[in-house]
């Protein structure tokens, strides 16, 4: 299956526990979000960047639970993100954790996109359950 649809995501910095050094600035966020369309849930879950002295060049990781129904089957699973940007060149794997899927989502799998277009944020997910 192959879903797309618009999200909304606020981002809010935490305390970190480590300090960037030599140009390097590490940053930790919280994650909610909001999916509309086939995906319609919430989601919860954190961020770890790095960016450096150069501009467009960064990294990060991050972890995020998503609730609620996917194609009208309700239930939750991980998404894991890695992103890195080399000078602007963006790269991005974002795909869900295996086994967790809970409820009518038990043994999904997938991957999404994501895509940024006049300030709105959009997402792509292909799937099998």
């Amino acid at each position: 299956m192959k879903i797309s649809g618009e999200f909304e995501v606020k981002l809010n910095p935490i305390k970190a526990y480590a300090e960037g050094a030599k140009g390097i600035s590490l940053n930790r966020m919280s994650i909610d979000k909001t999916f509309y369309g086939d995906l319609n849930a919430t989601s919860k879950g954190e961020m770890l960047s790095a960016m450096t002295s150069v501009k467009g060049s960064a990294g990060y990781v991050a972890v995020e639970q998503v609730t609620g129904t996917l194609s009208g089957k309700e239930g939750s699973f991980v998404l894991q993100h890695y992103g890195i940007m080399n000078k602007g060149e963006q790269q991005l794997i974002l795909e869900v954790v295996p086994d967790s899927g809970t409820d009518e989502l038990e043994g999904l799998k997938g991957k999404m996109a994501i895509n940024i277009a006049d300030g709105k944020h959009f997402y792509e997910f292909e799937y099998e359950l």
